[in-house]
Order: structure tokens, then sequence, then C-alpha cells
């Protein structure tokens, strides 16, 4: 494999995914009609979703010994390159994946691999070669703190960041707030889902406010089945979701990013025709069970959104 053209750091994990009879309510309860296993993680499924788009991609992660040749093999069979995976004694993370009948879901994160991952030198040269480097929030804070020192200097190309999750989920073993704050003038292009920017900027509107305020260059506000909004600048975009029938909501977000990275950064489409694009990957995908149940190539989405 040649030297990839984009490069994710973070998570690579084992889902359990639990297909239930409801999502239980505080207190409640619910039944497990169905159990599964399957590799994800947001690195993972944003990095796989680029090959399927026909990028060379590497992804930087680490692993547990319990599940690192699981994982890797999964990574590998895809077409990523592992050549900067590495594993520890510690328990691979994981996700428990709770799904409910309609296709909504709750997902719960465990184990220390992630956590654990720390960059070296050799890491950096890795990144440094690449058009596009990406992570999330879910990334140790000082990985993501020195990526973004190397996209500060210019030792970084271009930067995606995507804000995934609520601050109280990643304090202690996620991006610190500080960070994110620094990603707000370094990143290339900001990705946050509804639930983390209630938590970090106050709500969606405010969320868009915000990065309108900080003239963030290029960033994206997702908000499930009510679709998206893109920033290009000061130009706002409003992309709606696609209607189809919903099997599996997981790895929406992931997909719809690297929809983004592949559409607006890599191919120079406009802000509103690479969040058309995004919108088709993702719903494409939502229509089988599986983070990565479906992860469409760029005919079958555009051929979808013709029809």
């Amino acid at each position: 494999m040649s030297l990839p053209e984009v490069v994710t750091v973070g998570s690579a994990v084992v889902d359990r995914i639990y297909t239930l009879s409801n999502l239980p309510q505080p207190d409640g309860g619910a039944f497990v009609r169905d159990h599964t296993t399957a590799v994800g993680g947001v690195a993972a499924n944003v990095a796989s979703g680029l090959v399927e788009l026909g990028h060379e991609t590497g992804i930087v992660t680490r692993l547990g010994t319990d599940a690192a040749e699981r994982i890797e093999a999964d990574l590998r069979e895809r077409g990523l390159d592992c050549t900067r995976v590495r594993s520890g004694p510690e328990t691979s993370s994981y996700t428990l994946i709770l799904r409910g009948p309609d296709g909504e879901r709750m997902v719960i994160a465990g184990g220390q691999s992630v956590p654990n991952l720390r960059l070296d030198s050799a890491d950096m040269r890795y990144v440094s070669d690449a058009s596009v480097v990406f992570t999330s929030a879910y990334a140790p804070d000082a990985v993501v703190s020195r990526l973004v020192s190397a996209r500060e200097r210019g030792a970084l190309s271009t930067l995606v960041f995507d804000l995934a999750g609520p601050l109280s989920e990643l304090e202690g073993r996620g991006t610190s707030p500080a960070t994110i704050d620094r990603l707000l003038d370094a990143a290339d292009l900001f990705v946050v889902g509804a639930v983390a920017a209630q938590s970090y900027f106050g709500g969606h509107d405010e969320a868009i406010t915000a990065l309108e305020r900080r003239d963030v260059g290029r960033a994206a506000v997702t908000r499930g089945d009510a679709g998206a909004v893109v920033l290009d600048g000061r130009t706002t975009v409003d992309v709606p979701a696609i209607e189809v029938a919903v099997a599996d909501t997981t790895g929406a977000g992931d997909v719809f990013t690297a929809g983004l990275i592949h559409a607006w950064l890599l191919n120079g489409l406009s802000a509103r025709e690479a969040g058309r694009f995004a919108a088709g990957a993702a719903a494409l995908n939502c229509t089988v069970e599986g983070a990565r149940g479906r992860l469409p190539t760029e005919s079958e989405i555009r051929a979808f959104l013709k029809e």
C-alpha cells in the first residue's frame, strides 16, 4: 500500500450490539431480542467509509490483547493500512450499543486501550504525510492536543475533528474543553452532533452562532433525522436528512463525516453539494444493521441521490 491519503486517529473497538424490545427509561427495563458483536469505533468507521469512497486510508489506534487480533484482522480486510496499530496488556475498548425497535440507540463505552493511546515520533511522521488527518473527542486529550499543536505550526496540512460526545462522557478519557477551544481555531473541518452541541455550546442554534462568531472555516452541526447545517465561513447551508427505511442509525454520523471529507475536502465540492452527498451516504448506511452495515461507494451514493 502507498502512503495513506487520509489517516484517522483514535478508536477501533468491539461493538457489542443488543437489539431490545424498547429503549428503557430510567429505572425501567427491556428485553434483549438479539445480540451480536462487530468491530466499530469512530476512527475505524470513518476510515472504513473513506476506503469505500476510494481513498488510501490508514489508522492510528491502540488495542487490548483480548481483541487485538480480531479488530486488526477486520481493519486489514476492509483495506486499511494498519502500520501504526499497536496493542497493550489492558482490556480492549468496547461499546455496548442498545438498539431500539425503530433503529434509535444508546451507546455505552468501556475498556482502556483507546484512553491509553499516545502518539510517538513515528506516528507524527505518519500523520504528517497524509493529506487529511481525522480525529474525534473520543481520542485522549494528549493525542488530540498533539495533533492540534502540529496543525498550528503547519506540520499537518488538514485536520478534521468530530466533537462526538458530551463533555461529561469525555471527562478523564477524551478531549478536554481547553483543547476543544483550540480546535475551533485550528481545525479545517469541525463536526459536532446534537448531544455534544448541547453540552459544549448550549444547544444547536448556539453551536451555529458560536461557530460563525469564531469564524471557523468549515463546520457541520448534525441533528440525526432532522438533517444537518453545514457552515462554509459565514455561509450557512441547511442539509435535510434523506428519508429511508431505517434499520439502524448506529454509525450514521461517522459515515456522514467520511462523506464530507471525501466530497468537500478532497474533491472540492461546494458546501451544499458536499452536505447532500454526505447525507446520502449516511442514509444508505442506516438501511442495514450495524455501524458499517452498508458503507456505500461514490457511484452508489450518486445513483441514490438521483433517485
